[in-house]
């Protein structure tokens, strides 16, 4: 037998050991596949690359429904993902994350960091985190001109956050004001929110350490770098007569390049923009659905028939046990942590808001102390 058929039927057999299971092979590999994508989309949200950041998350989300992928293991480094998508589209007032339209991306991204509290080795990191979430809710909605929206945003954060007393009365006061450009807000500007959250991603990553595959890959690129490198050095077979070209030849080859170069710079390609197909509670989703494209789902065009259309499907009546769910997780997390209440029970597709007003019915029915 030919030596080079030996070495590739033996490191076949090294690669296809039966004594090893492959699907868990395929476990490990997609373990590191997603630590992966954890490490890319905290890289390009420091970046601050919109299209790249989206591109990346519908990656990380695809590996992520892996039917044979324990999702506990990863639950953590995907609500630190959620967050991140929220912030990163924060400015964009017409994107939701979550069935009630009324909560903008920072406002629902306030709500999943209230569930990363325990990720936070800085007790300081993650309370300024909160400020600044609460002051540029307020903030983005002034640049926008939407005062209205402004007022419910200070009023939301109040009512559903422990948020610091003399912050909402300033923000109060700078609301009435209508001050876009107030030296408040410039204080705790949206620069300054990227900058502290890019701070606790550099010690969760220091402190839970996702890189394996990434310093594997590191290596194989600087190996090749290295190869090629060394080629170029070599001279090739007829690299002298190459290097005799014509002078009416150079002429032709720079202006081909220069012709590209030109197409390069008035270029109109566009990329696609990452469209999600819906969206999901905010404490696991990670995708982002505009007002727009929301429209465009329950309103039936022209051509179809309205019977085809889909309807959300309202929630059941408050059940018995339901308000059971809903006073043993105010027991449990106190009144105003709704998102944390969401996670413990199931409440059969209800909201934090519905939450809160059910238990001021309670409340008000003397059903609860």
């Amino acid at each position: 037998m030919d030596p080079d058929e030996t070495d590739k039927s033996a490191s076949y057999a090294q690669i296809f050991n039966e004594n090893v299971s492959f699907p868990h092979i395929t476990d490990v590999a997609t373990e590191w596949m997603l630590d992966f994508m954890f490490v890319s989309l905290c890289r390009r949200f420091n970046e601050g690359k919109l299209e790249e950041f989206n591109e990346t998350l519908s990656t990380y989300e695809a590996i992520l429904k892996t039917p044979s992928l324990n999702e506990n293991l990863h639950h953590e480094k995907k609500m630190i993902c959620a967050f991140l998508a929220r912030v990163m589209h924060g400015k964009q007032l017409d994107v939701l994350f979550e069935e009630d339209d009324s909560v903008m991306p920072l406002m629902s991204a306030a709500n999943i960091w209230s569930d990363l509290e325990h990720t936070v080795a800085d007790e300081s990191l993650f309370k300024n985190i909160i400020i600044l979430l609460f002051v540029q809710s307020v903030a983005v909605c002034l640049e926008k001109g939407q005062t209205s929206l402004a007022s419910s945003a200070l009023k939301w954060f109040m009512d559903n956050h422990n948020s610091p007393r003399n912050v909402g009365i300033k923000l109060t006061t700078v609301v009435a004001q209508k001050e876009t450009y107030h030296p408040f807000l410039m204080s705790f500007s949206f620069t300054r929110l990227l900058e502290t959250i890019q701070s606790y991603l550099e010690a969760y990553l220091e402190k839970n350490p996702s890189d394996f595959l990434f310093k594997a890959a590191t290596k194989i690129v600087q190996s090749s770098q290295s190869t090629e490198d060394l080629k170029e050095m070599v001279p090739q077979k007829g690299s002298l007569s190459a290097s005799k070209s014509t002078e009416e030849d150079q002429k032709q080859k720079q202006s081909t390049a220069c012709f590209r170069t030109k197409r390069k710079l008035l270029s109109t390609k566009t990329a696609d923009v990452w469209i999600p197909d819906g969206c999901k509670k905010a404490y696991i989703s990670v995708k982002r659905l505009s007002r727009d494209e929301l429209v465009s789902q329950i309103t039936p065009k022209t051509s179809m028939d309205t019977s085809n259309v889909q309807r959300r499907k309202r929630p059941q009546k408050w059940t018995q046990q339901l308000d059971q769910y809903l006073i043993k997780g105010v027991d449990r997390h106190g009144q105003g942590n709704w998102s944390r209440i969401l996670l413990d029970y199931d409440f059969e597709g209800r909201t934090g808001v519905m939450l809160k007003d059910r238990w001021r019915v309670l409340k008000k029915g003397n059903m609860v102390n």
